[in-house]
């Protein structure tokens, strides 16, 4: 089975020479559910951005559903990774919801009904099919991240990225999106600082931390793990216990 993506031995330095990943190797398979857990600075956004070849890395490989992230392949590569944001203002910017699905996969081509069926899918995906015609900026929090996910979905990736996605959302807010998450059938990697939402979502973990893999197992087994949260300034929230 090809993986979703395939990490091997990825060095990444930054142009003063400062390391910030170190020889990362991770396989995701498809469908599978993985958190990406660490400290600030541990090197879990640049690694996202080696995903779809916004940075090169210095060293090793990256592959996604078995193809290299490389110059002459990076168009295909960015609608295989389907990257969320952890501020949905950096994605929707057009005049209506429908119209901020439709830019993506306009862009790489689609055209016409199969266009309008993409981007009313990914809508009902979301729950938010009933407004396709409202301004994103007449949406609630967590109703414009729901739509920033349908930006992405409406491209069909290999593997849905999510940069934070529980931060700034009111309790029902955040349960909205992760039922949202969990009905989607799709190969997902979540970077977060929320232990709970990783342990609700994904049951895989991995932790990152001075742009090294430290851990890597069920969510549940590594969060149960105080020294190894400890060592990596990872802490579950008081009174949090697990089940």
């Amino acid at each position: 089975m090809t993986a979703s993506l395939e990490v091997t031995g990825l060095d990444f330095a930054y142009p003063d020479g400062t390391p910030a990943l170190r020889g990362v190797d991770l396989r995701i398979d498809p469908g599978e559910r993985v958190a990406l857990l660490g400290p600030n600075g541990a090197g879990k956004t640049t690694f996202v951005l080696q995903l779809n070849g916004i940075l090169t890395p210095t060293a090793g490989t990256v592959a996604v559903g078995g193809l290299p992230v490389r110059k002459p392949n990076l168009q295909e590569i960015r609608r295989r990774v389907g990257i969320v944001f952890q501020d949905p203002d950096d994605q929707l910017f057009m005049p209506t919801v429908r119209e901020d699905v439709a830019f993506g996969p306009a862009n790489f081509g689609v055209t016409g009904a199969e266009l309008t069926a993409r981007v009313d899918a990914a809508l009902a995906e979301v729950g938010m099919a009933g407004h396709a015609d409202r301004s994103p900026l007449h949406l609630s929090g967590g109703q414009r991240r729901r739509v920033a996910l349908a930006t992405v979905l409406a491209c069909d990736p290999e593997i849905l990225v999510l940069d934070e996605p529980s931060s700034n959302l009111d309790p029902v807010a955040r349960r909205e999106l992760a039922e949202t998450l969990l009905r989607l059938d799709r190969t997902l990697l979540m970077v977060t600082h929320d232990l709970p939402y990783a342990l609700q979502l994904c049951p895989r973990s991995v932790v990152v931390d001075d742009g090294r893999v430290v851990a890597d197992g069920p969510t549940r087994d590594l969060l149960a793990d105080a020294d190894l949260l400890r060592a990596h300034r990872l802490e579950l929230p008081f009174g949090f216990a697990l089940a």
